[in-house]
């Protein structure tokens, strides 16, 4: 069995590769999977989360990590989402390898959004903006350009303007073009590709002011009472989902369709889907794209098998 600490895992899985092998994944079976959320009896808000995969034939992953949302505001501060992922192979049950759980928790979350850019975003788009600064916050970004190398300029708001700079000054030591803004519906008005990564409990991002053509990517909202857009981007975009999983969980969906705003028979697909061609993409440079990432254990099996792929097990 091999160990793959964090540094391991970042280097062997950039984005310009971990996407093209995600959309290849995406071409066959979707796995089989679970999850398990163990909620902190003390009442903390924390949480533990246990995410069992199988993919017939090839390989079983468990995703074991918790949720910690105060870790940010230790000192010094730590990871919000900590644990490790286990592979192990599927005729034997024998373990092949355990790697950093909140690396391949970014890795993974962040790539997914960029497939969501391959295959809905605008063909060359220029503005980014990150909503959230959190450790999402550069990998989005990064799965983006990958994505879609066109992409100029990264603009990111929080509600915490400090994080938000902080944001833009690791970005720009990695040759990025990124600053802070304190407006944020200005910041969306002249975006072309908006990612939204935080745990907000109400809507940060009008569809009003989204730009014809505008592709939005929501990440951080993952449980029934979080929401990062609101009634009116649901309403003026095309809403896709990167799988049709867990849309039942998500109050980034269920809560526009309680109101009206949203039918389940709205949403058009999904990254399967979309891969393999079943359901359409972006039809015009003027649609509004909606791109709702839910993640999922079977997301956790691709992507500990492309990594053992990358390091040759």
């Amino acid at each position: 069995m091999q160990m793959f600490d964090a540094e391991t895992v970042h280097r062997l899985l950039t984005y310009e590769t971990l996407i093209p092998a995600l959309h290849d994944m995406h071409a066959g079976e979707m796995p089989a999977g679970d999850g398990v959320y163990t909620k902190d009896p003390a009442g903390s808000g924390n949480m533990f989360v246990t995410l069992p995969g199988w993919l017939g034939g090839k390989l079983i992953v468990v995703k074991m990590v918790g949720v910690f949302p105060g870790n940010r505001d230790r000192d010094p501060p730590i990871g919000s989402v900590l644990g490790a992922v286990a592979a192990f192979d599927s005729e034997t049950g024998a373990p092949i390898l355990v790697a950093d759980g909140e690396a391949m928790t970014y890795r993974k979350t962040a790539a997914i959004s960029g497939l969501g850019s391959v295959l809905l975003a605008p063909p060359k788009p220029q503005e980014l903006l990150i909503v959230g600064a959190g450790g999402l916050g550069p990998h989005v970004a990064m799965a983006h350009i990958a994505a879609r190398p066109s992409i100029k300029h990264v603009r990111i708001w929080n509600r915490t303007a400090p994080r938000a700079e902080a944001l833009a000054i690791v970005l720009s030591a990695k040759g990025i073009s990124a600053k802070a803004v304190p407006d944020l519906d200005a910041a969306v008005a002249e975006a072309d590709v908006i990612s939204c990564v935080t745990m907000s409990l109400k809507p940060l991002v009008k569809g009003a002011l989204l730009k014809p053509g505008a592709h939005l990517d929501l990440v951080g909202s993952y449980l029934p009472d979080m929401r990062e857009a609101d009634d009116d981007a649901m309403r003026r975009g095309s809403v896709y989902t990167c799988c049709d999983r867990g849309r039942d969980e998500v109050g980034e969906l269920t809560l526009p369709v309680a109101t009206g705003a949203l039918r389940w028979d709205d949403i058009r697909g999904d990254a399967f889907g979309l891969v393999q061609k079943r359901a359409a993409g972006r039809a015009s440079d003027h649609e509004i794209t909606v791109f709702k990432n839910i993640g999922g254990a079977h997301q956790d099996v691709f992507n500990a098998a492309i990594l053992k792929q990358a390091a040759g097990l």
